[in-house]
């Protein structure tokens, strides 16, 4: 019988997790079967108690349902605990076991893949939702020597980065996005509704020399956000294809003990 693992979200028919993971089985020939659930918006858990009762061994969570998925956990990873949020889940025995594979697959995909540096950069992260908390503790860890939330709601941005900054080594700021200045050398774009042409306007001159934009969001086309950094004069951009890839290895490999060559993934998808 094959292993079942799945991806619940709401929507969820978009995914492309079963294309990646299939992919990653077939590296080793391994009998996987990897499902789309749609889960009812008023029922995750119940969706999750059935997928179980249907043998399923694991789950990677999307939109709505990364932070009642963290609230189901016996047991959490620290950058889960950091992100409040869960977005691969695991059955040890009985034991729900959860972790939060976003911000690896980012830092992997920007430090490895693109070969970028965060070490002692200036760092600029547009957005204060979900998709930030689940990054910025794998992001402080590569040390770059500011980091700055800009979100269209400054106290939301403010109260993240007060979150953060316990702990950090890197100075963590808060700001609306109105009236925000600086020079920056690393600027990622988590603001959602960019995909949908629904950029923000943002002032000029925030890129500094050999800045480079990333945008989390990825499709067909270049981002509103990738359009705007390179009219910026950005040394490079990219879209998140990459951390989608490296954070459903990172996945993967909790799940079956061994890590996934991603670049024949990436090369597929695109």
């Amino acid at each position: 019988m094959s292993a079942l693992y799945c991806v619940f979200g709401n929507p969820v028919a978009h995914s492309r997790s079963p294309d990646i993971h299939h992919a990653f089985a077939k590296q080793k020939e391994e009998d996987l079967c990897y499902e789309k659930r749609e889960a009812p918006l008023a029922d995750f858990v119940g969706a999750l108690q059935a997928f179980r009762a249907d043998g399923g061994l694991g789950a990677n969570v999307t939109v709505p349902f990364k932070e009642q998925a963290f609230g189901q956990c016996d047991a959490v990873t620290e950058r889960a605990n950091q992100a409040g949020a869960v977005n691969t889940l695991w059955w040890d025995g009985d034991q729900l076991n959860g972790d939060n594979t976003d911000g690896a697959g980012l830092v992997k995909d920007i430090c490895d893949n693109l070969a970028w540096q965060i070490q002692g950069k200036r760092v600029l992260v547009l957005g204060a939702g979900g998709a930030v908390r689940g990054v910025m503790g794998p992001l402080l860890a590569e040390k770059p020597t500011l980091v700055r939330i800009a979100n269209r709601t400054a106290e939301k941005a403010e109260i993240l980065a007060r979150q953060f900054m316990d702990g950090s080594n890197s100075p963590v700021l808060g700001s609306g996005l109105e009236g925000l200045s600086g020079q920056f050398d690393v600027v990622i774009n988590a603001i959602s509704a960019g995909l949908h042409g629904e950029m923000p306007a943002l002032p000029d001159g925030l890129l500094a020399d050999g800045a480079v934009a990333y945008d989390m969001v990825y499709g067909k086309e270049p981002t509103p956000f990738m359009r705007w950094a390179e009219a910026q004069g950005a040394a490079a951009v990219s879209d998140g294809l990459g951390m989608l890839v490296e954070q459903a290895a990172e996945a993967f490999e909790i799940w079956r003990g061994w890590r996934p060559d991603t670049a024949p993934v990436m090369a597929m998808l695109r």
